[in-house]
């Protein structure tokens, strides 16, 4: 299986898309994050926000941005497989993968209706806010899923493995 080349776009494609759609009377939702090692927690905050709209754009970092954000031995899986997780759930309707540490751009160039981040985001920390309120737009956080982090996963699996056992492929 390969990412769906239908939900994978470059920002300029989701720029022309979200333009015509709104012109429609549609309202556009934007979320982004790393997303790797997608969990239920993603999940349940992915199909939150594609009912706050008509079209669920997730901004993907990149395999260079998430080491930046969280040290060199992340992301455990690449781009390319996250793009393809995210782009198999029917709550996501477009991806973009972009490489700055923060999604500010994306943010100013898409021009959501609607922005979502998790409620450990307090609304002055959210990037891209002031830009999505000063167009009218509103910034909705929705509650984590107890229980549910990406690095809670990595050391619960780093907990569970043997030293000396070798590495099996799969």
């Amino acid at each position: 299986m390969t990412v769906d080349a239908g939900k994978l776009r470059t920002l300029q494609e989701l720029v022309a898309i979200v333009r015509q759609r709104q012109a429609q009377g549609e309202r556009a939702v934007f979320t982004n994050g790393c997303f790797d090692l997608l969990h239920r927690g993603h999940t349940r905050l992915l199909r939150q926000a594609r009912a706050l709209g008509d079209l669920l754009i997730v901004g993907l970092n990149s395999d260079s941005s998430v080491r930046l954000l969280k040290g060199p031995s992340r992301p455990v899986l690449l781009q390319d497989e996250r793009a393809e997780l995210l782009s198999a759930l029917t709550s996501v309707d477009y991806v973009v993968i972009f490489e700055d540490a923060n999604p500010g751009r994306i943010i100013a160039a898409l021009e959501p209706d609607v922005l979502v981040k998790g409620a450990d985001w307090t609304m002055e920390d959210i990037i891209g806010r002031e830009t999505v309120e000063r167009r009218g737009g509103r910034v909705v956080t929705i509650p984590l899923a107890e229980g549910c982090s990406t690095s809670r996963i990595v050391c619960r699996i780093l907990e569970l493995t043997p030293r000396n056992t070798p590495k099996a492929e799969s």
